[in-house]
């Protein structure tokens, strides 16, 4: 049986087997609101709350494999892939970026991705 975490009242990710798959994080501060000052902070505030679900389902970062970023603006892929580096352990996951149409609550940045414990 999957064992699911849950964040803000969503699914935040589900584990089978060794691997854990990781919802879409968004820059939100603990009161629900987005981290202010553009794509900097609302990158940093994505990759701490994905940090908090793979600690939180007793994963590391270094467990990460893959990372799918969707940006509101793909213009903005050099400042948030800034804070991208110097956050993530190395070596870094494989990654995918997309730009989309819209994000919920009008976020900059999403990210989600997919961690696995090796035995």
């Amino acid at each position: 049986m999957p064992q699911t975490w849950l964040h803000g009242g969503s699914v935040a990710a589900i584990v089978v087997g060794n691997t854990l798959y990781i919802a879409g994080q968004e820059g939100e501060e603990e009161n629900g609101k987005l981290k202010v000052g553009g794509i900097g902070p609302e990158t940093q505030g994505a990759l701490e709350n994905l940090a908090k679900v793979v600690k939180a389902a007793g994963f590391e970062l270094s467990d990460v494999v893959s990372v799918t970023v969707y940006l509101a603006d793909i213009k903005e892929f050099e400042a948030m892939n800034k804070v991208y580096r110097a956050f993530m352990p190395n070596p870094k996951p494989t990654r995918a970026t997309v730009q989309v149409v819209r994000l919920v609550n009008d976020a900059r940045i999403e990210i989600s991705a997919i961690a696995v414990k090796q035995p």
